[in-house]
């Protein structure tokens, strides 16, 4: 059975390129302007999609963290009041949609609560992306799957049986499952990128790798290794504030990424051995036989 979901007018899986994704998350730090730079710098650089996170902060935050207090750009606040301060609503979602129409490039986002899926379906994503952290939410995950879009499934901090829960209530027919590990930035010990073939022995659903590492070779690899999707966090500067702009990718190194991607597809080619027209002059110099 070959393996391939539709996203938006991309086919994504076996045979097709690699869908790449830039990740903004919540790098604008609650700016449009500068969520508008991120989204030309992907363009630029060739990705297929940017991506968002879309929380309800008074469901999200546990209410043990709700009144700590912390320094940011808009002082020392709660953090509920700063995740209200990086929070995008209505109006700002409307001009990310019609800059990326504009673009000709698609959005989608990572919902982390039920009020915010059906925020952004309003919006009709290519698909509705789970955050690691809400793998195990199994309410969430029904309302992705009623919605009849495509699902990103995102693994890290899970155990093997906890994502064989959240494929069994998503189902396969429409589902993409990516390989992660959830720390920012992620140390190489920690990439485990021969998970990728796990899950390809495991399910027959198109596999991805959503990465959180420092520098650009695992992405590249994590193709080699049979990633159809590749989706990487980035940033107009790594020391811009915030929590993921570390472990995130500056525009020029998305283009080279894209590039290192490419050239990787390239390189796999299919497997059956072959003489090349570009071998024929070394053939003929150097062949030697002996009996």
């Amino acid at each position: 059975m070959t393996r391939e979901i539709q996203l938006g007018e991309r086919w994504v899986g076996e045979g097709y390129p690699t869908y790449i994704i830039a990740e903004i998350g919540i790098n604008h730090n609650g700016s449009v302007e500068t969520a508008r730079e991120l989204i030309k710098a992907a363009y630029d650089a060739g990705v297929d999609a940017v991506k968002f996170q879309k929380r309800t902060p008074e469901i999200c935050v546990p209410d043990h963290q709700k009144e700590q207090m912390r320094q940011t750009p808009w002082g020392y606040i709660s953090y509920l009041d700063y995740r209200y301060k990086v929070e995008f609503g209505q109006t700002e979602y409307e001009q990310i949609d019609a800059y990326c129409q504009s673009l000709g490039i698609a959005w989608l986002a990572s919902s982390w609560d039920v009020p915010s899926l059906a925020f952004i379906e309003a919006f009709e994503p290519p698909a509705h992306k789970v955050p690691s952290a809400l793998l195990t939410d199994h309410q969430l995950l029904r309302a992705m799957k009623d919605s009849g879009r495509p699902v990103i499934l995102s693994t890290g901090m899970s155990t093997m049986e906890e994502i064989e829960e959240a494929v069994a209530i998503l189902g396969m027919d429409n589902l993409l499952i990516c390989h992660t590990t959830s720390s920012y930035p992620c140390p190489p010990e920690e990439l485990n990128l021969k998970m990728v073939q796990t899950l390809l022995n495991k399910f027959r659903c198109p596999i991805g790798y959503s990465g959180h590492e420092v520098g650009l070779v695992p992405s590249a690899l994590a193709v080699a290794m049979g990633a159809c999707l590749v989706e990487r966090h980035v940033t107009l500067d790594r020391a811009m504030w915030g929590s993921d702009q570390a472990a995130s990718v500056e525009p020029h190194g998305v283009r080279t990424l894209v590039k290192y991607i490419r050239v990787t597809e390239k390189a796999l080619g299919d497997g059956q051995k072959r003489v090349y027209d570009s071998e024929q002059s070394s053939l003929k110099k150097l062949r030697r036989y002996s009996y």
